[in-house]
């Protein structure tokens, strides 16, 4: 078994400890599908955007131009009968995010609710990552969404897309993540959030399908390594990659139009109980961005 990076806080260290005893080795060129940058240890949030612009040489293009979180729904290869049947407001979402702000409420199952005060105690507030609050959130709290593109500056060609979402009211970073599809060994073609983390990260692939109506519904609820699921991916202390696939921890998004309202449902779930569940109302942005 490898040994996590050493000079780091002890939290850290111990979940990837913990996370490669239970996880497994891997060559990074066989797993093209989950392969995605990490995060340092001084800090995620949008400090990662700016440190992963200068390590690979890319240009970071924040304009409020129209642009999704991919470009087209094409990329997630549904079949004829789904795309037809799929909401426009909900591509528009997906291929113009940038044009839309979210309103959030949290609601936690009361014994998981220690859990996030926890993991925001221990991580998110000092990483500033992963900042979901640890109570229940009844009145909608604004988010602000914007979709930034990293460049290389010689093709020109977009290398990531982060989604990068703040709570309006104090700045702070809810999440910071790279967006885009990946093709499972299965051959099935998923969405793929990426969220950096120390010396690693978390990611969670799901499987897209439109539901009876018109919905997209996105789920991680694979049942082993190479399915649709949620992955700690991290380097040990000599950099080498080691992968854990969490089969118990499951996401189930969706996203609806109804009476011209755009909405989003996230259930969370842990040994299929719930643990929280989130609540969007997405709202497009006046013209002026504001």
């Amino acid at each position: 078994m490898g040994l996590a990076y050493p000079n780091q806080k002890f939290q850290d260290w111990f979940t990837q400890q913990w996370a490669m005893l239970w996880g497994k080795k891997i060559a990074p060129e066989d797993f093209p599908w989950l392969i995605a940058p990490f995060g340092n240890l001084d800090g995620i949030g949008s400090d990662f955007i700016n440190q992963l612009a200068e390590k690979e040489g890319l240009v970071i293009d924040r304009d409020k131009e129209s642009r999704g979180l991919i470009s087209s729904i094409d990329m997630l290869h549904l079949s004829d009968i789904e795309l037809s049947s799929l909401s426009q407001k909900v591509i528009d979402f997906y291929e113009n995010t940038s044009l839309y702000d979210l309103n959030l409420t949290v609601q936690w199952n009361p014994f998981f609710k220690v859990f996030g005060v926890v993991v925001n105690k221990l991580f998110s507030n000092r990483i500033n990552q992963l900042n979901i609050p640890a109570k229940n959130v009844k009145n909608a709290e604004s988010v602000k969404s914007e979709i930034i593109l990293l460049i290389d500056p010689i093709s020109h060609q977009v290398q990531y897309t982060i989604w990068l979402r703040t709570n309006k009211s104090n700045n702070q970073v809810i999440y910071s993540g790279i967006y885009g599809t990946c093709t499972l060994p299965s051959g099935k073609t998923c969405v793929k959030a990426v969220f950096p983390l120390p010396k690693g990260n978390a990611t969670v692939i799901m499987n897209p399908r439109v539901g009876p109506n018109s919905e997209l519904i996105l789920e991680s609820s694979g049942k082993k390594f190479g399915d649709a699921g949620f992955y700690f991916l991290l380097h040990d202390s000599q950099g080498n990659y080691w992968s854990q696939f969490i089969r118990s921890f499951r996401d189930r998004l969706v996203i609806r139009q109804e009476n011209d309202i755009l909405s989003a449902e996230q259930t969370v779930t842990l040994w299929h109980l719930k643990v929280l569940k989130f609540k969007y109302r997405i709202k497009q942005k006046y013209k002026d961005g504001k």
